[in-house]
């Protein structure tokens, strides 16, 4: 018997991203010649960004770059080593020192990039006979990590409540438990039910963690993140977050306890296994969260400027779907519309992201927009009229269900 090729899936499948390249659809890997801003040039056109989580607008921050060209001056370009070696700076303990005290844990790591938090943070802390149970939402780095420890993972429908107590009450009594959870969704954007899955976790003996990468410098006092919002956190055990989002860098982190945080140190092996993260991007977040401290009004003119949006689209007869959040994804319903869409809408100079299956379930497409705390009402109107002309264009057209 001839033995199957590795490489049959690459030459003999018919992928999606090959029909959209032959349909002219294909809405990905579109080149930047601008800083990330709330208008960006995109393939030589001037482009309004609804597709970045820059929420807070830091990336082109005076402060954020001088940090970041001040460092590469001191320290050099790299690290050449992971942390656990040659590769500790006195800017990496100070940034965990800075971040613990802003987040009100006791202890702060930094991973490599946000991705790589989440695979560190549950692979070490989830052993042989322990149980994850997640949200359906959650993030694919949640779900990787997971997949990297040794542990069980159960799933609950997307903040369901009466299921999420389905699953706890199904793990043997000898059992650990950690629930994990996004504080905001990245996709639909709306908040987890915090208050409610913490008096799960207390009922059932379980600890949480929450994915605060689109919740931190967007949600609580000050941009703490989503226990802050809730006033829940001295309830939430392991916090998780990144650095290229609010903090308009490269990295990410685990707060909790000093113990549970000195652990992981020394146990995950995506930690002590990575070169750390290089001295721009330290110097870069640290810079971003000193203006978030310095400038918590940012925050708000984030709520104000979302709301506003969602106001423009909700006029213009427009459906999304409802959020606290910058994040407001669009219905579109069929994955050709999606690309189609995105198409149509780089054409008039408005960038958009497509969420299609397998991010979101069969017939439920969505055309995910996202906002910062620089952009203008002028803006949004424009990008709401084009948004409205373009849905129109397709509502004449047929789609494959």
């Amino acid at each position: 018997m001839e033995r199957k090729d590795l490489f049959d899936k690459v030459y003999k499948e018919t992928h999606i991203y090959d029909v959209a390249r032959a349909k002219g659809v294909y809405p990905y890997f579109h080149q930047l010649t601008s800083g990330q801003g709330t208008v960006v040039t995109m393939e030589g056109k001037r482009t309004i960004m609804l597709g970045s989580n820059n929420y807070l607008a830091l990336t082109n921050h005076p402060d954020v770059i001088k940090a970041g060209v001040e460092a590469v001056q001191k320290y050099g370009s790299g690290m050449s080593g992971s942390r656990f070696l040659n590769g500790t700076l006195d800017l990496h303990v100070k940034l965990e020192e800075e971040l613990a005290e802003f987040l009100h844990k006791e202890k702060v790591i930094t991973f490599s990039t946000g991705f790589q938090s989440n695979l560190g943070i549950i692979s070490a802390i989830v052993g042989r006979n322990d149980y994850m149970i997640c949200d359906k939402e959650n993030h694919a780095s949640i779900y990787d990590g997971c997949r990297l420890s040794y542990g069980k993972m159960l799933r609950y429908n997307h903040s369901d409540m009466e299921d999420l107590e389905r699953k706890l009450a199904s793990v043997p009594e000898n059992c650990g438990i950690l629930i994990i959870t996004d504080g905001v969704f990245s996709m639909g954007g709306d908040i987890a039910k915090l208050p409610e899955i913490v008096a799960l976790a207390k009922k059932y003996g379980a600890r949480v963690m929450v994915d605060d990468a689109h919740g931190l410098g967007v949600i609580g006092e000050g941009g703490r993140g989503t226990a802050s919002h809730f006033g829940l956190e001295d309830e939430v055990d392991i916090y998780m977050g990144t650095f290229s989002k609010s903090l308009a860098s490269l990295g990410g982190y685990m707060a909790g306890k000093k113990e549970v945080v000195e652990y992981v140190q020394h146990a995950s092996r995506p930690f002590i296994f990575s070169a750390s993260i290089t001295p721009a991007s330290v110097c870069c977040a640290r810079a971003a969260l000193n203006v978030m401290k310095k400038e918590p009004e940012r925050v708000q003119r984030l709520h104000d400027i979302s709301a506003y949006m969602r106001k423009c689209l909700k006029e213009r007869g427009v459906k999304i779907i409802e959020s606290e959040t910058p994040i407001i994804p669009i219905y579109v319903y069929q994955d050709e519309k999606a690309f189609l869409a995105c198409k149509l809408l780089l054409e008039r100079g408005v960038y958009v992201n497509p969420v299609i299956t397998p991010a979101t379930p069969v017939g439920q497409a969505l055309l995910r927009t996202s906002y910062t705390a620089d952009h203008t009402p002028e803006m949004c109107e424009e990008a709401a009229d084009k948004i409205k002309e373009v849905l129109d264009i397709l509502d004449t057209m047929t789609f494959e269900r």
